[in-house]
This record gives structure tokens, sequence and C-alpha cells, in this order.
């Protein structure tokens, strides 16, 4: 399936815009799953980029599973978005790594060095929400936010 252009709404651009981590779901050539908090990640065009900081189970998965699922969710807000695509390993030496290289960098900066990164095209997205939501309809970000805030023990600046 080929998704359109807009497969990255504007509200799913936020959603990454707001995360500070991503989660990245994989599967290995034995059926094992394995999750992975990324922190360098970026929409490109209609896919995802993620820099291969240290992820040799990632990798590793990727090369024989290209399968995966990549989640962005707000902490505060308890919402979010699932994306399900097919990843690719994009090395130093491939044509497509410098400009991608780029976009990863201005994140990262010179502290994360990366030599491979994982460019994900995007085949379905959904929502993630929290069950309050849907189980008290009355519930509003704000309530969500604030409870938040208690759970975590932090106030806003």
């Amino acid at each position: 399936m080929t998704p359109s252009k807009d497969v990255l709404s504007r509200e799913i651009l936020n959603s990454i815009d707001n995360s500070v981590l991503c989660w990245l779901a994989t599967v290995s050539d034995q059926g094992q799953p394995n999750v992975s908090p990324k922190e360098v990640f970026t929409a490109w065009e209609d896919k995802i980029l993620i820099a291969n900081i240290a992820s040799p189970q990632t990798m590793a998965n990727l090369k024989s599973n290209p399968q995966v699922c990549i989640s962005f969710v707000d902490v505060f807000v308890q919402k979010g978005f699932q994306l399900k695509g097919s990843a690719r390993i994009i090395h130093r030496d491939h044509e497509d790594f410098a400009a991608r290289h780029d976009a990863l960098f201005q994140i990262a900066g010179p502290d994360f060095p990366f030599a491979t990164l994982i460019e994900i095209q995007i085949e379905s997205t959904k929502p993630i929400v929290a069950p309050r939501y849907r189980l008290f309809p009355e519930t509003t970000e704000a309530d969500q936010i604030e409870s938040a805030m208690k759970v975590y023990g932090v106030r806003p600046i």
C-alpha cells in the first residue's frame, strides 16, 4: 500500500514535534519483539527519520524484518499517534544519506554521532488516546495535564 503525501497530517507532525522520545518496535527473525526509545528523529517529507545512535538490536531486527511500529505520545496530554510502516537502513556511503543526515544532525548536534539512519515509509496511522478520555468523555486535555503533573510531581514554569 502506498500512502498519500499527506499521510503525516498536521496533527501527527505536531505530535512528533512535541515528543521528546519516540518508541520504535521491531521484530527479530525468530519473532521476538523489541521496543526501543529513540531520541533523535524527525519527519522527512512523508517519512520518519531516526538516527541510529546505539541500537544494535533494532538494526539486527531491521535487517531481517523491515516492518516497524513507531509511537509518539505527549506524556502530559496523554495523546499521540501510532504509525506503522516499512523501514530501510541508510548507510553513510548511500547517496540519500547526506541530506537526511543534515536533518537529524540539526537535532543531535555533534554529541550524538551516527553512521546509519533509519527511514520509515509510513503505511498506516492511528491515534493513541488515554482510556480516561473514553471512560470519562468530559475529560479535557487540561484535566489530563493537571493529573499528569500531580503524578509526575512537576509544575509548569
